[in-house]
């Protein structure tokens, strides 16, 4: 095939006609024959952002633990996922070792590595093109295979550990014109009911994060029925207070009488408010002009409490420039209380709050030695409206 018709629109024609599991094989087989490149993988981070999972083009079609896993701190991989730029390396043997960050919309979803003959800036602003539209490619097909769930995990999962990953957001990052968000979580060895949310409609970003009390399946089906009715009340458009309360209804008459607590946020996309409903959460922490602050919310008791409503809306003063971190309570408890997040946030300035979610969970992390007993989440979010 001639040079000019092996371009974006060929890697995406070729990748949609193809079998979602291909896909990785269209892109590759793009890219040798356009480059001479010698190999060609995809890499992406595990569930807690400790490793890169290399899937290539032989171990792609099998789930038997056999792809590459490699330390993310310390790697190119880790200074690509971070800086948002192609890098390049000496090769084993001749030519360049080229990694570029495949990304959408700021959900970092892995890197494209390949060996070339030459790495030029030329060639190298087509892999990075590749790259973004591999990124499309992924986000398209990982609605219908397994293969992106399968790579991301180092360690088998539990049910429990099962069924929290699924009522996650399927992006842990988020980038538009108006704000930057990222979430992390780090499950307990003995699963909690942490989980966080997000969604963007026309005028409003919504933010949720929330703690189901107790451990193991009892706390993952907890979980599901507080995320999925506040997801259905969000849908259908109710306000604030009344999707708090039927929250609080689903688990007093779905939830064998369990509770959690969460914080519940709408901010205007134009900058006009942000208001929050906290029932029970540990309070959020502001950073302002190099400035960190944990603000003092009212707080009502937690969903599914008796006598828990009504739930008191208020008003949070958010200011372009803030930058604002919720987390629950497994941030703080047993030996990560000697963890502190103020400090954190604030050494944390000048990092994309992908960046600053993850050295918050590794901190707590290392200080419970690896084995965490409750979920440690933190969702870090940089307001520009």
């Amino acid at each position: 095939m001639p040079y000019d018709q092996l371009g974006l629109d060929d890697i995406l024609a070729a990748a949609e006609a193809a079998a979602p599991v291909q896909s990785l094989d269209v892109v590759a087989r793009n890219l040798r024959e356009r480059f001479g490149a010698r190999s060609v993988s995809f890499l992406l981070p595990d569930v807690i952002g400790q490793k890169m999972v290399r899937v290539s083009e032989d171990v792609a079609s099998r789930q038997d633990g056999s792809a590459e896993q490699i330390p993310l701190h310390g790697s190119i991989y880790h200074d690509v996922l971070r800086s948002q730029q192609v890098m390049r390396a000496p090769a084993d043997g001749a030519g360049q070792r080229v990694v570029a960050p495949v990304t959408n919309r700021g959900d970092t979803i892995g890197v494209l590595e390949l060996t070339l003959p030459d790495g030029t800036d030329e060639v190298l602003a087509e892999v990075a093109e590749a790259a973004h539209a591999l990124a499309y490619i992924v986000v398209t097909d990982r609605r219908f295979t397994d293969l992106y769930h399968w790579g991301k995990r180092t360690t088998p999962l539990t049910l429990a550990a099962e069924i929290q990953r699924g009522l996650l957001p399927s992006a842990a990052s988020c980038e538009a014109n108006e704000f930057i968000l990222a979430a992390a979580l780090v499950p307990a060895d003995s699963v909690g009911g942490d989980t966080y949310d997000y969604t963007l409609d026309y005028d409003t970003l919504h933010l949720s994060i929330t703690d189901a009390m107790g451990h193991d399946v009892e706390a993952a089906l907890l979980a599901t029925v507080l995320v999925n009715a506040s997801r259905r009340a969000r849908r259908a458009g109710h306000d604030l207070a009344e999707q708090a309360l039927e929250m609080h209804t689903a688990l007093r008459e779905h939830g064998s009488h369990g509770h959690a607590t969460g914080q519940l946020l709408r901010l205007a996309v134009d900058g006009t408010g942000c208001r929050l409903v906290n029932a029970g959460h540990p309070w959020p922490l502001r950073l302002r002009d190099g400035t960190v602050e944990e603000l003092g919310l009212r707080i009502n008791l937690p969903f599914g409490v008796p006598s828990a409503p009504p739930f008191r809306v208020q008003d949070v003063d958010l200011r372009p420039g803030d930058r604002l971190v919720l987390y629950t309570d497994g941030m703080q408890e047993r030996e990560a209380r000697s963890v502190d997040l103020p400090a954190l946030l604030r050494d944390s300035a000048g990092e994309h709050p992908r960046e600053v979610v993850q050295v918050m969970t590794s901190a707590v992390s290392v200080a419970c030695h690896g084995h965490l007993q409750d979920d440690a989440t933190v969702l870090c979010l940089d307001w520009r409206a």
